[in-house]
């Protein structure tokens, strides 16, 4: 962004630092974010003592830093002022409550899905997601509907971006193979991911369009791989699925 007048390279550090925490980085030295990051250390310290200040981070020990419970606050601005995310909640719940499995709302950023809405059924599987969340989006359900309605030249730029990798035996890892699949996605309007996260997982997603017609999430719900055969899967779960991605797109009106 060199060359920009308007941008503020202090507030992008400060972001970049943040996003160096994660669920497996929850503790950090300076020197550990400056590698993440590629910011220089004396930067990186200047971004922490910043943030300390106003109450997101905290050094434990005088030497690791963490996140403190304010960020929250940043996501929830965004989570409680986005009509997807307001107006989306009851659907999910009501697919939910329909076919006793957890349904989960994402959208697509970078080469990510990112998790906006849940709802929870006392069903335990393995796979742990959150409001917050990004898995890949080649091998997840709701990322594969998302995909398959990008235009040609917004999929040539995800695919410059992403890394495949194998996490099964049952992955799509490669451009070749994702093309394939996408095309048959949107032959059939939904995605079935069978293992392809984890062996024992499947989803099955379906895209949200908003009321211009332009797909702007999707839905999906994840179950153990014990339930039922791909064809029992679409027949329990696939029409309430579409119900509630048609009903909520209904209130999309000015959402792209």
């Amino acid at each position: 962004m060199s060359g920009d007048p308007n941008f503020m390279t202090s507030l992008a550090r400060g972001l970049a630092v943040v996003r160096g925490f994660s669920r497996e980085r929850r503790q950090l030295t300076i020197a550990q974010l400056s590698g993440i990051t590629g910011i220089p250390r004396a930067a990186v310290r200047r971004c922490l003592h910043t943030l300390a200040q106003l109450g997101y981070a905290a050094s434990v020990d005088g030497r690791t830093w963490a996140l403190q419970p304010r960020v929250l606050g940043l996501g929830d601005s965004y989570l409680s002022s986005t009509p997807l995310v307001v107006l989306a909640q009851p659907y999910l719940d009501r697919v939910s409550e329909a076919v006793q499995e957890s349904c989960s709302l994402a959208v697509l950023d970078g080469v990510d899905i990112l998790y906006l809405a849940r709802s929870l059924s006392s069903r335990i599987i393995s796979v742990t997601l959150n409001v917050g969340s990004r898995l890949p989006a080649y091998c997840t359900s709701i990322g594969q509907v998302l995909l398959a309605h990008q235009s040609e030249e917004a999929f040539a730029a995800y695919l410059r971006q992403a890394e495949f990798h194998a996490y099964t035996d049952r992955t799509v890892d490669s451009a070749k193979q994702l093309r394939a699949l996408l095309a048959q996605v949107r032959e059939s309007g939904c995605a079935v991911a069978d293992q392809q996260m984890e062996l024992g997982v499947r989803s099955i997603a379906v895209p949200v369009r908003n009321g211009q017609g332009i797909v702007v999430a999707g839905i999906n719900v994840i179950t153990q791989a014990g339930r039922g055969n791909g064809r029992e899967m679409l027949a329990r779960y696939l029409p309430h699925l579409q119900a509630a991605a048609r009903d909520l797109g209904a209130q999309l009106v000015h959402v792209g």
